[in-house]
């Protein structure tokens, strides 16, 4: 695939979704947790802050496929969103992208009607075709041992895109594995934005180095992962 930028030019937007029920509570049983109503505030935040930088010029928008990250994006990247719907280019919800852990608040809404028509139905407009019938069955690629291989694939994937300014939406826990290949104590807040590029073009791991100032909303908080309630 020929590319528009070498992908050590690249531009990574990487955001942790808003504040959702799971973190303020520190309950990892509430399921596919959706965001709560400061979470929503810090989404319009985020929409305030970037919507005349990156959401101007990016060329792709990515999300986790469970109810807090995506909530986040139609709220803080709405504009993104509407321009590349008219460019062709949907939002594409990445299985991959999803939450480490195995519990309930990290598992995306099964099965995909039931997800679509949640949160009354404001996800309906997006295109749920990308997700392997697996995506939430938490075993194989989404299980929680293979982390680190999950976020190897995440990183080729987005290397190998032709786009180079790519808007990324998730979780805390999958974004430290992303950045740094383990689970790190890279802190990382709700509704925080960290620009990213690639080491190299071809390096096995296709790792990647923090590059820019990042966005973050005045009332983000740094509530916990799954992972960091369980320590």
């Amino acid at each position: 695939m020929s590319r528009k930028t070498r992908a050590t030019q690249k531009r990574l937007q990487l955001t942790r979704h808003a504040q959702a029920e799971h973190n303020v509570a520190s309950d990892y049983t509430i399921a596919d947790a959706p965001l709560t109503d400061l979470g929503k505030t810090q989404s319009k935040e985020l929409y305030n802050l970037s919507k005349n930088t990156f959401q101007k010029t990016a060329e792709l928008l990515v999300s986790s496929p469970l109810r807090r990250p995506m909530e986040t994006m139609l709220i803080g990247y709405s504009d993104l969103k509407a321009r590349l719907d008219k460019e062709g280019k949907p939002v594409i919800l990445l299985d991959t992208l999803q939450e480490v852990g195995p519990y309930p608040c990290d598992t995306p809404t099964y099965p995909v009607s039931k997800l679509k028509s949640s949160n009354n139905g404001i996800f309906e407009s997006l295109d749920f075709s990308t997700l392997s019938p697996e995506y939430a069955s938490k075993k194989g690629i989404y299980a929680p041992e293979n982390g680190s291989e999950r976020a190897k694939q995440v990183r080729y994937w987005l290397r190998n895109r032709e786009e180079s300014e790519i808007v990324v939406v998730a979780h805390g826990d999958i974004l430290r594995y992303i950045a740094d290949n383990q689970q790190s104590a890279r802190p990382w807040d709700n509704a925080e934005v960290k620009v990213f590029t690639f080491v190299s073009e071809d390096d096995e791991n296709a790792s990647l180095v923090e590059v820019d100032q990042h966005a973050e909303p005045k009332d983000a908080t740094d509530e916990p992962t799954s992972a960091e309630m369980r320590n």
